[in-house]
């Protein structure tokens, strides 16, 4: 992979509001970075990079955006008489723990303010760097309510290495899960995306259902492939150069659509089910109320694994 550029600026606002047409669970959104060298060919988040001029392909693995004052901005939010401590969300775009997070800690700052203002959070990531923060997310569970999400593909690395380049490998990021179930937060796997013919066999998918379990990690759940239009040139055309053979498939299945035929969804998510009950995981629920928060309070949270799904498996 080409070396990353980041390209400092600051922004005008830490928070971002999802539009109430939405069907997320949440309402609220902290993206401190955009553009991800994890580098993953299928991230809907790379359609983003247009409105920045910049390319779908090349361009949102190594033009990376960075808000240098996202953590000041979030205070002044925070602070603000009119917030009525939303939880917020991360890792609902780019990931929070993404490569250049190291550099800046954008994020532990952004944490910081979370644990300063006891401001609930829902945070997805493909990183083991979110280990770094344990203490912080322990910090805030103390004092409100705080789940942490791993999203993983799949534990087959010669797949992870060509779909997802520029993250860790997936028994690595349910390692690391594991030690914040066993600090006891509120932790779950979201295996996203599930790629028809690569990654949706029940042998593919019940290793990690069982690692997950191994780990102590109670909560599974999963989303299909979806291919919006604007990531189409890039996704497809390194289909038909990785996977040949899958060409025609993906090209029946999301021909005329961003998401996979309702009946296909159906028969992963049946799937899942079978797996999780015969390895005593829990579903996280599709739709969980996004619940106000008072200061020292414990709310119930939209777990993780709900940020980015529409129909779940």
């Amino acid at each position: 992979m080409a070396r990353s550029q980041l390209l400092e600026q600051t922004c005008k606002s830490a928070l971002n509001r999802v539009p109430h047409q939405s069907r997320l669970s949440f309402r609220w959104t902290v993206n401190p970075y955009r553009g991800c060298s994890h580098s993953c060919h299928y991230c809907f988040a790379r359609a983003y990079h247009t409105y920045l001029d910049l390319g779908v392909g090349e361009d949102f693995s190594t033009k990376i955006i960075v808000k240098t004052n996202v953590a000041e901005m979030l205070r002044r939010e925070l602070a603000a008489p009119r917030w009525t401590g939303e939880t917020v969300a991360m890792g609902t775009a780019t990931d929070p723990y993404q490569h250049c997070e190291g550099r800046y800690r954008l994020t532990r700052k952004v944490l910081q303010a979370l644990v300063d203002f006891e401001n609930p959070l829902s945070l997805l990531t493909k990183s083991t760097l979110v280990y770094r923060d344990l203490d912080l997310f322990a910090e805030l569970d103390r004092r409100t309510s705080v789940s942490l999400g791993m999203s993983v593909g799949t534990l087959n690395e010669s797949v992870r290495r060509l779909i997802e380049p520029g993250t860790p490998p997936g028994r690595k990021r349910v390692e690391i899960l594991s030690r914040f179930a066993q600090a006891g937060l509120s932790t779950s796997v979201l295996i996203a995306p599930i790629m028809p013919g690569l990654t949706d066999a029940e042998d593919e998918l019940e290793p990690l259902v069982a690692a997950c379990a191994a780990a102590g990690i109670r909560a599974v759940s999963g989303v299909v492939l979806h291919i919006r239009p604007a990531i189409r040139p890039h996704f497809f055309p390194w289909l038909k150069r990785t996977y040949p053979q899958l060409d025609p498939l993906y090209t029946k299945l999301y021909a005329s659509r961003s998401y996979a035929p309702r009946s296909y969804q159906e028969q992963i998510a049946a799937r899942l089910q079978m797996l999780r009950q015969r390895h005593g995981i829990e579903l996280i629920a599709s739709r969980l109320g996004n619940r106000v928060h008072t200061a020292g309070a414990r709310k119930e949270l939209p777990r993780p694994g709900t940020q980015l799904t529409l129909l779940q498996a």
